[in-house]
């Protein structure tokens, strides 16, 4: 019996997830959490934790990933979500998620992935796998996450200092990230940055 943990800040989606899951004879929900900080607390004890990214404004969904991975005997965490930009795909990988599904996979290809997941193996939705291949082919090119996360506060509207604070970097060093970003998405000012980003998938639109 793989023990599972539902991790979103929607009651409706938990008592969706609930209902499809519980359907299976091997896959049992032991838990839900309306928030990242329950879904650390709770994790203790499951095989995988269902984890959506965003829980309004408190944790966010990759570090409760990386807290709950962190840990000794670690379940497995796969993220199941709406956003696929790079940024948010990135991160959670980074942070140690299992597997990367959105939230329009059909009931079969879900109960399959936690069971992939269960077992240690890699799951990603079809989109976020085209993504990561096209960064594979394309690295030069690709944004680190670091960019990623300082043109997301560009688009936001955020000063050079104030990104700073945010991120705990100088100025200068938020301006490098800065000239590669324009260099990579060949562009020169930040809206076309932000314009560029937002149609290629980098930031959220």
């Amino acid at each position: 019996m793989i023990r599972l943990l539902l991790a979103d800040d929607h009651p409706v989606v938990r008592a969706g997830l609930r209902a499809v899951l519980e359907t299976e004879p091997d896959l049992e929900v032991v838990a839900e959490a309306s928030s990242a900080e329950d879904a650390v607390r709770l994790a203790v004890g499951v095989d995988v934790v269902l984890m959506d990214l965003q829980f309004g404004s408190g944790m966010h969904g990759s570090e409760a990933t990386a807290e709950i991975t962190a840990a000794a005997d670690a379940p497995k965490v796969l993220v199941l979500t709406t956003y696929d930009t790079d940024g948010d795909i990135l991160a959670a990988i980074e942070a140690g998620a299992t597997g990367y599904l959105l939230k329009d996979a059909p009931p079969e290809d879900l109960a399959a992935a936690v069971r992939n997941a269960a077992a240690g193996q890699t799951v990603l939705a079809p989109a976020v796998a085209h993504r990561l291949m096209n960064r594979m082919r394309t690295p030069a090119a690709a944004l680190s996450p670091r960019e990623i996360e300082v043109l997301g506060l560009v688009a936001d509207g955020l000063s050079n200092l104030e990104i700073s604070k945010r991120l705990f970097l100088s100025q200068a060093t938020v301006k490098s990230h800065l000239v590669h970003i324009y260099t990579k998405l060949e562009v020169d000012s930040r809206t076309a940055a932000v314009a560029a980003g937002k149609a290629q998938g980098l930031i959220r639109r």
